[in-house]
């Protein structure tokens, strides 16, 4: 029933940096109360959750949901399944579409898909330019209250003159630019990380700096005009210092990283396509600087870049296969088994990157509080579990977590005080 209270039963509700065991009520897909004890009234649906932890729902700044256009990969309805199966209840959707969302009217094709099968809360972005070839802006005024933010993912903006263009039109509609940060010219023919694996292996290597070097192009940009810049799946130890410096000196910079870079290297590839993605996972010391920078601010987001191919897209080995890998089902568990259980970050900053951070950079509203809109995820973390991708509900297989020992499960999700996963 519409008016029907929902009561979250005694779960250790995490937010805003601390902990403490309490009862949520929602009713009418609003968060009504939270208080350590709610009188239970006659009618109402209790969910014990004893023993669990109580969060906003996660939000993930860059996922790949591939309609309109790919649909044999992923589609927006096994997209949003499996985010709510990971805890997600808000997901930003990458144009790498057909057609790609440079127009309202390509826009509107992806957003009546959104309306009719998404079972979290989506959010796309457009393209900075159109058809992301580069050449010429989309029309920043005319999208903006429509989009997350405007991106060009999967390729950089390679004139520093576009990027300019784009950044001054960012400025004048208050909008983000996510920008993948790569140099063409630098890539030669690469697809891993050119390091130690690289050479051992035979393999070409795409160098560090085709990463860091846009970066630092586009902070001086992002400083001379005073845009929101957020860097898209950061993967090298440069890039952290040349973001780390840009906030000491005031720029509007913000950055993610994905599970993967924080916790494998290089030297943990397999001769599999599941362990290709773009950017590739680097070195040692790489990650090892990626974790210092989650810990130190320098990382305000842990986002997936999930990003589903069919099997026979990635049954090509290293060399052949296409790049990319999902993330969605398994972020938070891979952050809480490899970071928090191991002492290296805390619970509290957890839930900070993966659902608080982003809704605060990204102007999303919600959270756990009295008010806001009921998107609520809730962890059992005494579960565990061995990833099997024949358990995800996203049609892409390839995660370079398989067979990894997990704990942290996802066992409710709720968007707008409605379950929409429940295990």
């Amino acid at each position: 029933m519409a008016n029907e209270r929902v009561i979250l039963k005694s779960g250790r509700i995490v937010r805003g940096g601390t902990s403490e065991i309490a009862d949520v009520v929602v009713r009418c897909g609003k968060i009504e109360q939270i208080a350590p004890e709610v009188e239970i009234l006659e009618g109402d649906k209790v969910v014990d959750c004893t023993d669990k932890i109580v969060v906003s729902g996660l939000v993930d700044l860059h996922v790949h949901l591939r309609e309109p256009g790919f649909e044999a990969k992923e589609t927006i309805a096994s997209g949003t399944a499996a985010a709510a199966h990971g805890g997600f209840t808000t997901v930003c959707s990458m144009p790498n579409l057909n057609p790609a969302p440079d127009t309202v009217e390509h826009l509107q094709q992806q957003l009546d898909a959104i309306e009719r099968d998404a079972v979290v809360k989506v959010l796309p972005y457009a393209t900075i330019t159109r058809e992301r070839y580069g050449r010429e802006l989309v029309d920043f005024a005319a999208l903006k209250s429509m989009v997350a933010g405007f991106s060009d993912d999967g390729s950089g903006v390679q004139s520093g003159d576009m990027m300019r263009a784009a950044m001054v039109e960012a400025v004048k509609t208050d909008a983000i630019i996510a920008a993948h940060c790569e140099v063409n010219e630098l890539l030669k023919g690469g697809y891993i990380h050119d390091g130690e694996y690289a050479a051992q292996h035979g393999h070409k290597g795409i160098c560090s700096e085709s990463e860091w070097q846009q970066i630092e192009r586009d902070i001086e940009l992002a400083s001379e005009t005073g845009c929101r810049y957020h860097v898209c799946h950061i993967s090298t130890k440069e890039s952290v210092a040349l973001i780390r410096e840009a906030k000491r000196r005031g720029v509007k910079i913000t950055c993610e990283t994905g599970p993967h870079y924080l916790t494998m290297c290089d030297m943990d590839l397999k001769e599999e396509g599941r362990f290709k993605m773009n950017p590739p996972i680097r070195s040692a010391e790489d990650r090892d600087a990626l974790v210092e920078g989650l810990k130190d601010g320098t990382i305000d987001v842990v986002a997936t870049d999930h990003a589903p191919h069919t099997l026979e897209e990635k049954s090509r080995g290293l060399a052949g296969s296409a790049m990319g890998v999902v993330g969605l089902e398994t972020s938070f568990a891979v952050i809480y088994t490899k970071l928090v259980r191991e002492g290296v970050i805390s619970l509290e900053m957890a839930v900070e990157v993966l659902s608080e951070a982003p809704r605060r950079i990204f102007n999303l509203g919600g959270g756990l509080y009295e008010g806001e809109a009921a998107d609520i995820a809730v962890f059992d973390l005494n579960a565990e579990y061995d990833v099997n991708p024949e358990d995800f509900h996203s049609k892409g297989r390839s995660t370079p977590f398989e067979g990894w020992h997990l704990c942290g499960e996802c066992c409710l999700t709720m968007v707008d005080g409605k379950i929409v996963w429940n295990k």
